[in-house]
């Protein structure tokens, strides 16, 4: 299964771009992205440092929404771990 985690584009540098996601930083590679019209602010999927496909902002958004439900559970799990250690 591969998974792609939707970030937008901060600045452009030929075929690199930094992106982020999250508050998290990444320089991405643009060389498989095939849509020219790539602008700062625009969103991609990111896999292995590779942008490969621009999407828009509410499909960035709903993808995130589904990663943060699918995270909660571990999150509450790891807090209440961290409220029972001595």
């Amino acid at each position: 299964m591969c998974l792609a985690i939707p970030m937008q584009v901060k600045s452009i540098d030929e075929f690199t771009a930094r992106c982020e996601a999250k508050g998290v930083e990444r320089d991405v590679n643009l060389f498989m992205l095939q849509d020219p019209t790539l602008a700062v602010g625009d969103h991609v999927l990111v896999h292995v440092g590779y942008a490969i496909q621009k999407v828009s902002a509410e499909d960035a958004a709903a993808a995130w929404a589904i990663f943060d439900e699918m995270l909660a559970p571990a999150e509450a799990r790891a807090a209440q771990l961290a409220g029972t250690e001595s």
